[in-house]
């Protein structure tokens, strides 16, 4: 019985809904500075030249880490850097190339395609809104954040992956448990002038330090504003 209660309390602790709703500003302010000191210089942190091969990079991306994409986008990049290059490229030429990243297959189509359609539709040129970029084969909401944001500078919404779907619960900003809706939650809740820099933010805190199987609460700056802290060390 103490084993299995165990279990359930586990599982309680990585529900979304901790501290108040909605949360409370000099906490979320709190949280904004912490992450502003500990990561001043974040960036993006797949290796890219031009908007193109960001949306290229975002796409293997998936189910992926940021470390393998990165060791196979020189070669991609070194043979097809271009939409024009990429819509040429025979399929099988790519897929040797990215068979690492996983899902390889899928993943070179949407390549193609996506490259395809930015010289038929957009002039060779990455459009810059959410609502074109999701037109792109391979590209959801999230690439298409990542992409305005990184490239362009523009803060049409927030980057929900992994990393910010796991802290924004441990942290008590949603009250949702998916990405869409955990993206309207940190809408809400963070200043538009912090979207774009906030997101990637919290990516680099949750691979450093607000790991998913045991976050170091301990050497965490956040902890004093974290209702889970120690919950899940």
């Amino acid at each position: 019985m103490a084993r299995l209660r165990a279990k359930v309390i586990t599982k309680a602790n990585r529900r979304p809904m901790r501290g108040k709703w909605p949360p409370d500003p000099a906490r979320v302010r709190s949280i904004v500075e912490g992450l502003e000191e500990l990561y001043p210089e974040v960036d993006c942190e797949l290796d890219r030249e031009t908007p193109f091969q960001l949306v290229c990079a975002t796409i293997l991306s998936a189910q992926c880490t940021d470390d393998r994409v990165n060791m196979v986008t020189p070669e991609l990049f070194r043979r097809y850097p271009t939409p024009q290059a990429m819509a040429r490229a025979p399929l099988p030429a790519l897929e040797g190339i990215i068979r690492s990243t996983g899902f390889f297959r899928q993943k070179a189509k949407s390549l193609k395609g996506t490259a395809t359609a930015v010289l038929g539709r957009f002039g060779g040129e990455i459009p810059r809104t959410i609502a074109e970029l999701t037109t792109l084969p391979g590209v959801a909401r999230k690439t298409a954040n990542v992409v305005l944001g990184t490239a362009y500078g523009i803060a049409e919404g927030i980057v929900v992956d992994t990393h910010i779907q796991r802290l924004s619960m441990r942290l008590g900003l949603t009250r949702a448990t998916d990405p869409k809706g955990i993206e309207q939650d940190l809408m809400k809740v963070f200043p538009r002038e912090v979207w774009i820099r906030i997101g990637h933010q919290i990516i680099w805190h949750g691979r450093r330090v607000c790991f998913a199987r045991k976050p170091n609460c301990v050497g965490c700056t956040l902890a004093p504003f974290c209702p889970s802290a120690g919950l899940e060390s």
